[in-house]
């Protein structure tokens, strides 16, 4: 049965403000504020809040037949948390629907892909934590910025886990082939990939209200009776865009959300369906390989990646980026972290191209691709001037290399202690005191919500097994360790004032030296004067008063 994967993009440009070279080294922010704010107002109120309220509209109104996808980078994400968080509130009932796909991208939007493994690797399984943590499922289908895919990114891409990937269907790859079949990566079989029908897409994304276009006006009947008229063992078309394009490139006016609300009722009566990429991925096998030696996007007539790193410009700020991608991996400065994502961003190269592709290319604030270049490169040298205080230039590539290395086993075994299975350990302890905080340390590192039923072991005395990892293990026992000794010590100087404060020493004892006092003595004293002080001949007075007392009573 033929069925439709219709997937929308969410990304935000974040824009810089103008920098010039004298305020390198004295400003270290970057950004719009206004452009930012007033930006993402305008396209949440023109085309995100109506789209997705027509999405939700109908999944309900096809009774779930409809479904869709979705993706959303990290710095959009950020963007929409501060200043539109109705758009949050939308997509989340989108999610709750159970008949929307949410996609991982990188967290930036940028060409990690295209220049460092490692910063690639990092954003994209950010994002990933990123999206589980606001959808609640892990997603298990891959896009890259712009829809970028070669046969290495596709190798890496695998080997993170995604069973799937989107990219465009550029006829210089395909060649004779059609995109409306799975395909599958030549170096990793298991990941899938779907193809980007950039006819279909781009009339409705690009044409859809351009009265010269010959076939506008475009009518719901009409295009599924296109997609209808396709050779019956195509199975799969994929119609890929920015949500922004309904709304935006599309305005409202258009009737644009009218035709897309028409769309699952006319393709019910041809019998076509929609399908989510990882239904898809899931129950249809890849007909071939896709060879892709070089980097392909969604991107102009070419689909390759001239349009950021076409031309001199943008290859030396490209370059001069990601120079400093290694040192920006060690630090843990949050503004230089959030800093390198907004910096990596792909539109900042996109504005630097001289490319003449007949399409007119907003450039903000920017005259000419030079004086985009100009303003980039004294940001970029303020924030390399920034890493470079952290991780000076002096720090030879031994050294550097040495702490990455040892960064990267560290997390790779933290990562595999974590995928352990539980086991059954035994603990030791010695003393009732000892095994309260023996369960105290395990409760505070397995939760409250965690299985810690303790069991004895047979035939063992003051030992107790439970089910727990293997990291999970070593961090009770340094738990225990390190407070078993902050208890006894405790415990000394509870000795001590408790003697002080019942007097047990002879009348004639000599008298400390208050001069000399320790911080101990001081702790001692002051936790003497909370303990009651207790004697034998006032618990006798008092039994015997007790005694006589029921004497009376009885009598």
């Amino acid at each position: 049965m033929r069925t439709i994967c219709l997937y929308f993009e969410i990304h935000q440009i974040i824009h810089l403000k103008r920098y010039r070279f004298f305020d390198i080294g004295t400003d270290h922010y970057y950004y719009d504020d206004y452009a930012n704010e007033t930006g993402m107002n305008e396209v949440a109120e023109r085309s995100y809040i109506p789209a997705l309220s027509t999405l939700i509209e109908m999944v309900k109104n096809s009774g779930g037949a409809f479904k869709v996808a979705l993706s959303i980078s990290g710095v959009a994400l950020e963007q929409l948390e501060i200043h539109a968080p109705a758009v949050i509130d939308l997509l989340h009932q989108l999610n709750d629907t159970g008949c929307c796909e949410f996609l991982c991208e990188p967290y930036s939007h940028g060409l990690s892909s295209l220049a460092n493994e490692d910063c690639f690797r990092e954003e994209v399984l950010r994002q990933r934590d990123k999206m589980k943590q606001m959808f609640g499922k892990e997603p298990k289908v891959f896009r890259n910025s712009r829809l970028i895919y070669s046969d290495e990114i596709g190798g890496l891409v695998a080997s993170m886990g995604f069973k799937g990937m989107l990219t465009e269907g550029a006829k210089h790859v395909l060649g004779w082939k059609s995109p409306h079949y799975v395909y599958h990566c030549n170096q990793a079989p298991s990941l899938k990939l779907l193809l980007r029908d950039f006819k279909l897409s781009d009339d409705i994304g690009l044409r859809f209200s351009n009265s010269e276009w010959p076939e506008y006006p475009l009518f719901a009947d009409k295009y599924i009776n296109w997609i209808d008229a396709l050779p019956q063992e195509e199975q799969v078309i994929n119609i890929f865009m920015e949500l922004s394009a309904l709304g935006m490139a599309q305005p409202l006016s258009s009737n644009i959300l009218e035709f897309l609300k028409a769309l699952p009722e006319c393709a019910k009566s041809k019998g076509i369906t929609f399908s989510t990429p990882t239904e898809i991925v899931s129950k249809l096998k890849s007909v071939s390989q896709l060879d892709v030696p070089y980097p392909m996007s969604w991107v102009d007539e070419e689909r390759d990646t001239s349009s950021w790193l076409g031309n001199i410009l943008q290859r030396e700020a490209f370059n001069k980026l990601y120079s400093v991608a290694e040192r920006v991996h060690l630090c843990d400065d949050r503004r230089i972290k959030q800093d390198w994502d907004y910096l990596q961003a792909s539109n900042n190269f996109r504005f630097m191209t001289t490319k003449n592709t007949g399409i007119w290319l907003n450039r903000g604030i920017y005259d000419s691709p030079y004086d985009a270049f100009t303003n980039y490169m004294n940001i970029l040298g303020d924030f390399i001037k920034r890493v470079d205080s952290l991780y000076p230039v002096d720090v030879d590539n031994e050294e550097l290399n040495s702490l990455l290395t040892t960064i990267k086993n560290q997390g790779e075994e933290i990562a595999e202690l974590q995928k352990e299975e539980y086991e059954y350990t035994i603990f030791s302890y010695n003393g009732k005191h000892e095994i309260k905080l023996l369960r105290q340390c395990m409760y505070k590192v397995m939760g409250a919500k965690s299985d810690r039923t303790a069991y004895k072991p047979y035939g063992r005395r003051q030992k107790i097994g439970i089910y727990c990892t293997k990291a999970q293990k070593i961090e009770i026992e340094l738990e225990f360790k390190f407070y078993r000794n902050v208890f006894y010590e405790e415990l000394s100087t509870f000795m001590d004032a408790f003697i002080q404060a019942q007097k047990i020493f002879p009348e004639d004892a000599p008298v400390g030296d208050y001069d000399e006092f320790n911080e101990r003595d001081m702790k001692i004293a002051f936790m003497a004067t909370g303990i009651e002080r207790r004697s034998r001949a006032a618990m006798i007075e008092e039994s015997e008063a007790g005694n006589e007392k029921t004497k009376t009573t009885g009598s």
